[in-house]
């Protein structure tokens, strides 16, 4: 029995997409509870939540405290600085950006995007600074190396 070597067809040439712009920044959600975290980026501030009742520090912010589940929470500004505890480089040229989870001097850890520098040079470990970038609604913390 034979076969023939090669019976697929050959793939249509699929038309060649325009490269990918700047990544544009969405405007975050804004829920009641978290109103006064995206008040304070627009004022270039930085806050966290703290549990009177355990006395730690939590982020995202919520109002009930997920290490004792209390709702006697405060919020708290935060330094505004940290380390790099990981992070991901996607997408290429203009389109590229970069996550990260950030540490910061509280103890926290949240998912950022590292901004305004070589996603080549960035290692585990880097010290970081927040920076607050404009959206079409309120400004969104982001973190670059210090």
């Amino acid at each position: 029995m034979s076969t023939p070597e090669n019976t697929s067809k050959p793939a249509a040439e699929k038309p060649a997409r325009p490269p990918a712009g700047p990544r544009k920044i969405p405007a975050p959600r804004v829920l009641p509870e978290s109103l006064a975290y995206w008040q304070a980026a627009d004022e270039g501030k930085l806050l966290v939540k703290k549990c009177n009742a355990c006395g730690e520090v939590h982020h995202y912010p919520r109002d009930i405290c997920p290490h004792c589940l209390s709702s006697d929470t405060v919020w708290q500004q935060a330094a505004g600085t940290g380390t790099v505890y990981s992070f991901s480089t996607m997408g290429q040229g203009d389109a590229a950006y970069t996550l990260a989870y950030v540490t910061l001097e509280e103890g926290v850890t949240l998912m950022t995007n590292l901004v305004d520098c070589d996603p080549a040079k960035v290692a585990i470990g880097d010290k970081v600074r927040v920076v607050f970038k404009p959206t079409d609604g309120h400004a969104v913390p982001m973190f670059t190396p210090v």
